[in-house]
């Protein structure tokens, strides 16, 4: 005997809530439950014709339930490849900077500079691994920045100069 449109209404009113909470206790999120305890439901209306009992519907609309989170399970791909971004390669702008500042200094500044500046050393640790005094350290470190400031003003000042001729002329 097939189920009535009355009847199945009223066991859908009683277990429709019943079949989402037991998706949700399956791991389903509350949305995905409901989802799919609809559709279960639905699925059962369809063929209700197959339902030997009609006080087991709520059971078996659950089973169906059941089986189709489960069918959603295996389709869903286990691991999602996710996408490789070109991340654009980093330009260390200060890098290049020291690079050429160390070549335009002067070879006996230049490593005092480097063990200083770059290697975070001391100037009693530079003094000793040169055979230097301390002071001698600290006078190389002030005519190494004094000679940069120099060289670098000279080449920052020509393009200086260009621009104020052309917005002269």
């Amino acid at each position: 005997m097939i189920m009535t449109t009355e009847e199945y209404g009223s066991a859908y009113k009683k277990g429709y809530s019943q079949t989402t909470r037991l998706l949700v206790s399956q791991g389903m999120s509350w949305d995905g439950a409901q989802e799919i305890a609809q559709a279960a439901w639905v699925r059962g209306w369809e063929r209700r014709g197959q339902l030997r009992e009609t006080s087991m519907v709520t059971t078996w609309i659950n089973a169906i339930a059941l089986n189709m989170h489960r069918t959603d399970l295996r389709h869903e791909p286990f691991l999602q490849e996710v996408p490789e971004v070109a991340a654009p390669p980093e330009t260390h702008l200060a890098a290049i900077d020291v690079q050429l500042i160390m070549q335009v200094c002067r070879k006996k500044h230049r490593f005092v500079l480097q063990r200083y500046y770059l290697d975070e050393c001391g100037t009693q640790e530079i003094a000793r691994a040169q055979g230097l005094t301390v002071m001698a350290v600290r006078l190389r470190l002030l005519r190494a920045r004094r000679g940069l400031a120099k060289t670098l003003n000279a080449i920052a000042r020509p393009t200086t100069l260009r621009s104020a001729k052309h917005a002269s002329a």
